[in-house]
């Protein structure tokens, strides 16, 4: 495939995480020093399959510095985001400009439509040679399939999972967890107070490393989904927690994809585009649990979306900076179909993630101690920053 122009696109895709904005300006700030504009996709992969036109301002946002200066001072993303999935359209989520004689152009399995062609049908009408698409598994996945079609993408990856395969490191990760633990610093108070047992959710779904790094800087134990749990023997140590604390009360810090050996937890509602369901809040249920059997009080707080929230800290927005500043290297070189990592404890660049391979995730036999609910704090010389290969 061939394009027209010499623009830069970038977009972000799936949840927003602290860090999107430094990523944003730094590129942009990049492109200018090698001479090429940018253009900003509004909305993730949305705004490629839904653009009506070149200058459809819904979805199309020319950057330059001096609408870029200040926006690393804030969390989210000012390109906003969703969870578009172009090989997974549903007749009801079609653009509402297709008209029906141009669905015959696309593929479709008696549920959704694929509408890869009409993203780079849209690339090129937009000039853009080169796509910076920042997003986790699910966004970059469909960046590996426009590079798979010949189209140049470089990726970034950011989730406060921190589960993208090939790297050790994704942006929004680190605030996550710091959030994390200034929450858990706070709620102390009124757990200890109350003498309850508190339970503290946190997201991951298929990964436990933001629930692991959490209980890693707290002194708590966790439930993560590598290792399903025993729930009596959970009980057991949390209530030998709450008697061995003088202030008698127990933490736990909980992923919400764990789940139990005796069952799992429930997911409802229908799938996304990349076919995932909500699950049941395991917090709740692990509460349930606890005060049928002991007859304790808890309290449940739900960390999720405030760990996403604001701000990043001086780490995210470190590697945010210098994640964007390879990339456009990358761009100024030639070089298509990569993505930047961290790899050992030093940046680099590696392949495009393989989607089959699914989420990265944590090494339980050096990372968990399965007899206590902890991360293991031992053997740790010699081991990169963030205690896990990639």
């Amino acid at each position: 495939m061939t394009t027209r122009g010499n623009k830069i696109g970038i977009l972000t895709g799936g949840g927003d995480v602290p860090g999107l904005n430094s990523v944003i300006k730094s590129v942009v700030y990049g492109a200018s020093e090698i001479g090429r504009p940018v253009t900003g996709i509004r909305k993730g992969w949305e705004g490629l399959t839904n653009l009506t036109g070149p200058d459809d301002a819904t979805y199309v946002m020319p950057l330059n510095r001096e609408n870029t200066r200040t926006i690393d001072r804030s969390g989210g993303t000012m390109l906003h985001t969703s969870r578009t999935n172009p090989r997974r359209v549903s007749e009801s989520k079609l653009p509402p400009h297709l008209k029906r004689d141009d669905l015959r152009e696309y593929p479709f399995d008696g549920k959704a439509f694929n509408l890869t062609g009409l993203v780079l049908r849209n690339l090129e009408l937009l000039g853009i040679d080169c796509l910076v698409a920042i997003g986790g598994d699910d966004t970059l996945s469909f960046g590996s399939a426009l590079s798979a079609a010949g189209f140049p993408v470089i990726a970034i990856p950011k989730t406060m999972d921190n589960d993208v395969q090939g790297t050790e490191y994704c942006i929004g990760f680190s605030t996550a967890v710091t959030r994390a633990k200034q929450s858990i610093t706070r709620q102390r108070t009124t757990v200890g107070s109350h003498e309850r047992i508190g339970i503290f959710r946190i997201f991951g779904r298929d990964a436990g490393f933001t629930s692991l790094y959490t209980a890693y800087v707290t002194s708590t134990r966790c439930l993560i989904p590598e290792h399903p749990f025993d729930l009596d023997r959970v009980i057991s140590l949390l209530m030998e927690d709450k008697t061995n604390n003088p202030s008698q009360y127990a933490l736990i810090v909980v992923s919400e994809g764990a789940i139990w050996t005796e069952g799992h937890v429930k997911e409802y509602g229908d799938a996304d585009a990349y076919g995932h369901r909500k699950k049941v809040d395991i917090g709740q249920a692990l509460a349930e649990e606890i005060r049928r059997r002991t007859g304790q009080e808890t309290m449940v707080s739900d960390l999720t979306y405030d760990l996403r929230s604001g701000e990043p800290d001086s780490i995210d927005q470190i590697v945010a900076i210098t994640f964007a500043n390879i990339a456009v290297e990358l761009i100024s070189n030639g070089t298509s179909g990569r993505m930047i990592g961290v790899q050992q404890g030093c940046y680099t660049h590696v392949p495009l993630p393989d989607v089959s391979l699914g989420a990265r995730r944590v090494d339980v036999g050096t990372m968990y101690n399965t007899q206590r609910y902890r991360p293991n704090y031992k053997s740790k010389l010699g081991a990169p920053l963030f205690l896990s290969g990639f």
